[in-house]
């Protein structure tokens, strides 16, 4: 019994350290298994230490150490896997040999394997995807019972005499049994409670992110520069309480603010190697300066020790960073870097608002939205009815008209306000006028006449489509007999001109204003407009219409070549 409370004793002295050591920042390490060699070393630190404090501090019994040896190897072997557990082992186990006794060798060995033991086992649990098994104290008392019975029976095999080793046994086996295996446990468990501590304020990173997104909203939106990028990271700074916050655009530095802000000064060109690399690869960099060097690129007496650095991206290009830094004498935080990717997108998300509402007015996109509007209902209930006929009688024709719906309705959703090749334009009626020849069958006849050599001008989205489906649904679909549309197209004097025409000739015979014909009228008068806005007045729409004979529409633009 008096052996059981002197090891208890030393085993409480450990843990009042240990908690101790817990409410600082160096403890979260014990909280993340990591293949890092930093972190695996500051293992084997803390460990072999233990190992050789429990040896010394032991109680001398029969020319042998009662002791808590067996606690540090475990852990050692749990927390850092198989070879910093077996290095701990050694060190520990080396430690007891060069101490002498009977027992030297036998407790050299059992604690080198002690490490190994704790080590495959934590090895094993890793690879089984059961890594949070590790944090168990049932484990560590598991793993710690099976140890310390190895060192016991390696006692009695290898310790002479005999006789003195089965002594020693029956006195020590039981006392360091259960208090190395209560130690482990509790070391455990004050590991695990701070993981879990450390996991609650990695979730609240979501609402520190919001937070960011509240105090930040429409800033960048109003322009991407010094005043705008200054306010965001000093915004940044306060809520992540980072050592220092940068942003950049492709050229230069716009903000910091933080330590170092002395040197690294706004309006200076980019001279960081990770920085130019995290634009040109658009990923992630990340100096902790152990595994990865971090050296300031501006000044060699810089305090800053680390850094990450994320890309700010538009639609199709990086466009810029977010740098985040920590001093030296400060460790960077996993909830750190996982909120800089967070707030890296929200900034990117805002930057690309404000350059769409920059680039693009209100009466563009209403201009737009409205010409998507031509695909009204009846449109779809007509397309939709006329694959419901035909399904049974010919499932290969539905299937084509239900691909051809689709990628009409994608390109009709997709489109920007911008300029498209002819050969997009062409894709997108070919789309529609697929579906309208199988709706009227035998009444709807297309002839399309436009040189290959003209598929790589440009002109604006929804240019054809809309006169196309006028010439459709306001004409063609009232005759009885077949109708005929007729597209053709052809380059003169540096110019384009395209024509749309058909049988009917009932465009504008109504003066009564109904629905149908405000309908028309709309999408060639906006058709018409974005022409003129684009090119000039002088082009634009003609229509010539012979009631009951034809209508024909004239388009009328400057060659413009797709350029790639």
């Amino acid at each position: 019994m008096s052996l059981i409370l002197l090891l208890t004793q030393q085993m409480c002295v450990y843990l009042v350290i240990v908690y101790l050591v817990s409410k600082t920042p160096l403890f979260k390490l014990f909280t993340e298994i990591t293949p890092r060699a930093p972190h695996k070393f500051f293992i084997y630190l803390i460990f072999s230490g233990f190992c050789i404090l429990a040896t010394y501090f032991g109680e001398q019994t029969q020319d042998a150490i009662a002791n808590t040896r067996a606690m540090g190897a475990v852990l050692g072997g749990l927390l850092g896997g198989p070879v910093t557990g077996l290095f701990v082992g050694l060190t520990g186990g080396l430690h007891r040999y060069s101490l002498g006794g009977f027992t030297d060798l036998a407790c050299a060995i059992s604690t080198t394997l002690e490490g190994l033991l704790a080590g495959l086992i934590s090895w094993r649990l890793r690879q089984t995807g059961k890594r949070e098994h590790i944090y168990r104290p049932t484990l560590a008392v598991a793993v710690t019972l099976a140890a310390e019975t190895l060192q016991m029976a390696l006692i009695l095999l290898i310790a002479s005499p005999f006789a003195d080793a089965w002594r020693l046994v029956q006195q020590i086996a039981l006392p360091m049994l259960l208090v190395n295996a209560l130690g482990a446990a509790l070391f455990i468990s004050i590991v695990r409670d701070q993981k879990t501590m450390f996991d609650k304020l990695s979730s609240a990173f979501s609402a520190q992110a919001l937070k960011i997104a509240e105090r930040s909203v429409g800033l960048l939106s109003s322009g991407f520069n010094q005043t705008t990028s200054a306010q965001v990271a000093q915004i940044v700074i306060e809520e992540t309480k980072v050592g220092a916050v940068a942003i950049t655009d492709r050229e230069k530095l716009l903000a910091f603010i933080g330590v170092g802000a002395d040197h690294h000064i706004p309006g200076s060109a980019i001279s960081s190697d990770i920085t130019k690399t995290a634009m040109t690869e658009n990923k992630v960099m990340f100096a902790d300066g152990v595994d990865t060097p971090y050296a300031c690129s501006v000044s060699r007496q810089c305090r800053l020790g680390s850094s990450l650095v994320i890309p700010l991206r538009n639609d199709t290009e990086v466009i810029g960073t977010i740098k985040l830094y920590e001093p030296k004498h400060k460790l960077f935080l996993n909830i750190n870097r996982t909120l800089g990717e967070g707030i890296a997108k929200l900034l990117s998300n805002q930057i690309l608002y404000g350059r769409i509402e920059q680039q693009q007015n209100l009466l563009l996109q209403t201009e737009l939205k409205l010409l998507q509007a031509q695909v009204n209902p009846h449109f779809l209930f007509n397309t939709l009815n006329t694959i419901s006929a035909i399904v049974r009688r010919n499932p290969d024709m539905a299937r084509k008209l239900l691909l051809q719906l689709s990628q009409f309705l994608r390109i009709n959703l997709k489109r920007t306000a911008g300029l498209v090749t002819l050969a997009d334009e062409l894709e997108h009626i070919d789309a529609y006028l697929t579906i309208e020849k199988a709706r009227f069958i035998d009444r709807l006849e297309v002839n399309i006449d436009i040189p290959a050599a003209l598929h790589g001008v440009m002109l604006p989205a929804f240019t054809l489509q809309p006169i196309i489906e006028n010439a459709v649904k306001h004409g063609t679909s009232h005759l009885l007999d077949p109708g005929q549309i007729k597209i053709k197209g052809w380059a003169e004097n540096d110019e384009i001109h395209l024509t749309v025409a058909d049988n009917a000739g009932l465009y504008n015979t109504s003066t009564t204003p109904t629905a149908e014909n405000l309908s028309s009228g709309l999408g060639m008068n906006l058709v018409n407009k974005r022409l003129q806005n684009q090119f000039g007045s002088q082009y634009g729409l003609n229509i010539d219409c012979i009631p009951e004979q034809y209508t024909q529409v004239h388009i009328h633009f400057p060659r413009q070549e797709h350029t790639r």
